[in-house]
């Protein structure tokens, strides 16, 4: 991309012509302000957090001031549904938009995992007549007689991958319409971890993935993901093209993906899996010493009650551990090294890798580091899953070291502020934070924090009701008096209500209650897909919709048909979750008492946010924030700080206030 180019036009320039573009379009204050200080952040190397509420018109301005940046620009978001707007949506409508003023046309590409993309390799040897390990790596085991039906109708899908991939150009699962079963599509795609290298395989050169990363390598703008980021950074792959400017959109989601992607864990099946991957390459001996791991690990879980391990392995885990890492070291001493002229490089290097793979979380959890938590997992369902898992008790240091390091970071959300401060997720993202100012530390990288508001009158367009007469929520579940509550809310308005609800019980309980007391249209959460369920309530004006933490953010229905947000309880974190309650025990061995409000408020107070955020969506939408949870106002230690992570909604404790405006919408 040449330099001369770029320097024809502004960053101001290019918005005018992007918002151009729109019928109607203007430039929007907010986007103003991104556009001057992402450009004064590249030019002065320094990192810079901006909140943009929504309705700011926050991708355009990120992604204008990105166009003058040399060399690629890697845009990273936290959902589907965003990366798809950036590709679908907003990046052709720029490119186009601002040709005439740049000279040409911007170029973008999309960088997603190897598992996104069809490979060849294991299209060539997948068994279309019966199903293989890995159609059921991740699946419960069918009943007696259902064998034959799953290969033949998995068997009917690989078939049609196949003739997809005659005819496809990118190999990318999403462009495959209509899709396919997960099984499916694991037995022809590959996971990074599996893969040989394009030097070594014999479809190196017809490689999808590879393909997606030349495009990446040359174009203008790289959209990918925090998972993908997460990679990246942790594996030091080189994934993700060299780059000077990383935008981060959706950052208060970043830090979570990076502990997930740090998370590792040991299950039964893991292991039996890998000694079937493995069995034809290594000893008798060592696949019967698998085995046994497996066995004992079935038995270490069951002994073992879920939840943290505060006082490190029990003994019947430990010995299972044990076995597992010296079965898999055996094993791979015994496979060796993947070499180009091996019959069959692809099936060496996927039975290397899941021994490796389990034997690097075997050492890690022996080691018992005190940076790492460990704990067990089990399902709720009888003989379900079960498994031990290890993953990090902060990622801040590691963000830190990894992130910043030659190229400037633009982190931005519509929650960065928490309490009216940026510093709370400064620090969990690893930037330099000074206690007394609460923004950029004097020393360390620079950063600096900008928040330009958004384009809503909050005040005349939405009440935020805290029904403070209600007693404070102990059980599980949803109290008979909140269930009133919201039926109050929901009669009053005559439905277009979104509930977000802290448990599914509590979900389940108040739907039943609508369904027997109203003949309002009820959808409930896992009665059918999420993106069904959420064009329903778009499109049925009278109906509500009733879900758990999934719809607290991502539902964006705009206009009349959400009209009333009711939230059942504050979403601090559940005290069995295990990282949570671990980093709470750190803080509070470092300052006695502060664990709660250092970890479990700032969770709410994002998680609330978010659930608050689904009301207000355009500048015409109008309604009512319920919260059915009397801690957001008598709490007096969290409580204001909990409201001013809030728009500033105009706020109300009286009943009779919120159900006279819910009367007076339902009547207009």
């Amino acid at each position: 991309m040449p330099v001369a180019t770029k320097k024809k036009a502004t960053a101001e320039q290019l918005l005018t012509a992007a918002v151009g573009a729109v019928p109607g379009g203007s430039v929007r204050p907010g986007q103003q302000a991104m556009v001057a200080a992402i450009d004064k952040a590249v030019k002065d190397r320094e990192h810079l957090l901006v909140q943009a509420g929504t309705g700011t018109g926050k991708s355009l301005g990120y992604l204008t001031p990105a166009l003058l940046v040399d060399g690629p620009v890697v845009v990273s978001t936290a959902t589907l549904a965003l990366q798809n707007q950036l590709v679908e949506h907003d990046l052709p409508r720029l490119a186009t938009a601002v040709e005439p003023v740049l000279g040409r046309k911007p170029t973008f590409a999309v960088l997603k995992g190897r598992h996104h993309y069809v490979c060849m390799a294991k299209l060539e040897h997948v068994d279309e007549e019966a199903p293989t390990d890995t159609l059921f790596d991740d699946a419960p085991a069918p009943r007696a007689g259902q064998w034959l039906g799953e290969a033949g109708r998995l068997g009917k899908q690989v078939v049609r991958i196949r003739k997809w991939a005659d005819k496809t150009q990118t190999g990318d699962r999403d462009e495959l319409d209509p899709g396919v079963d997960d099984g499916a599509w694991r037995s022809v795609s590959m996971p990074a971890r599996d893969c040989v290298g394009a030097a070594r395989c014999p479809y190196g050169q017809e490689c999808f993935a590879e393909a997606s990363r030349v495009r990446a390598r040359e174009a203008d703008i790289v959209v990918t993901n925090h998972s993908l980021l997460a990679v990246d950074m942790l594996s030091e792959r080189h994934i993700v093209p060299p780059h000077k400017l990383l935008v981060i959109d959706e950052a208060h989601e970043l830090a979570e993906r990076v502990s997930s992607a740090s998370q590792a864990e040991l299950t039964p099946e893991a292991v039996e899996r890998a000694g079937r991957r493995a069995r034809t390459l290594i000893p008798q001996a060592a696949a019967e010493s698998l085995a046994e791991a497996a066995d004992a690990l079935t038995v270490g879980l069951a002994d073992v009650p879920a939840g943290r391990l505060t006082a490190g392995l029990p003994d019947a885990l430990r010995q299972a551990v044990t076995l597992l890492e010296a079965a898999t070291r055996s094993g791979l001493t015994a496979i060796g090294d993947v070499k180009s002229d091996d019959p069959d490089p692809v099936r060496k290097q996927q039975a290397k890798a899941v021994l490796d793979e389990l034997s690097t979380t075997a050492q890690r959890l022996l080691e018992e580091d005190e940076f790492d938590v460990a704990w067990v997992e089990k399902s709720e369902f009888g003989s379900g899953r079960r498994a031990l898992v290890v993953a990090p008790l902060s990622v801040a240091g590691t963000l830190s070291q990894a992130l910043y390091a030659d190229r400037t970071v633009v982190a931005a959300s519509a929650t960065l502020t928490l309490g009216g401060r940026f510093d709370t997720v400064a620090r969990s993202l690893g930037l330099p934070v000074s206690a007394s100012e609460g923004e950029a530390a004097s020393s360390g990288d620079g950063w600096t924090s900008l928040d330009v508001g958004s384009p809503f009158d909050y005040p005349k367009q939405g009440i935020l009701y805290v029904a403070a007469h209600l007693p404070k929520p102990m059980a599980s579940g949803l109290p008979d008096v909140a269930g009133e509550e919201l039926l109050k809310l929901v009669q009053a308005l005559g439905g277009r209500t979104l509930g977000l609800f802290s448990s599914r019980k509590a979900a389940t309980q108040a739907a039943e209650l609508l369904r027997a007391k109203t003949d309002l249209p009820i959808l409930l959460q896992g009665d059918e897909t999420l993106p069904i369920l959420v064009r329903k309530f778009r499109e049925e004006k009278s109906s509500c919709l009733f879900g758990v933490m999934s719809l607290w953010q991502g539902v964006d229905v705009p206009g009349d048909a959400c009209q009333l947000v009711v939230i059942d309880r504050l979403p601090f974190p559940r005290p069995d979750e295990p990282l949570a309650a671990a980093r709470s025990a750190a803080a509070d061995a470092a300052r006695p008492g502060s664990g709660f409000a250092s970890v479990s408020v700032p969770i709410a107070a994002v998680r609330l946010a978010q659930g608050v955020g689904r009301l207000i969506r355009s500048t015409g939408d109008k309604g009512v924030v319920a919260v059915l949870d009397s801690r957001l106002e008598t709490a007096r230690g969290y409580g204001p700080f909990l409201r001013r992570s809030l728009p500033p909604f105009w706020y109300t404790t009286s009943s009779d206030v919120a159900l006279g405006a819910l009367t007076r919408l339902a009547q207009s």
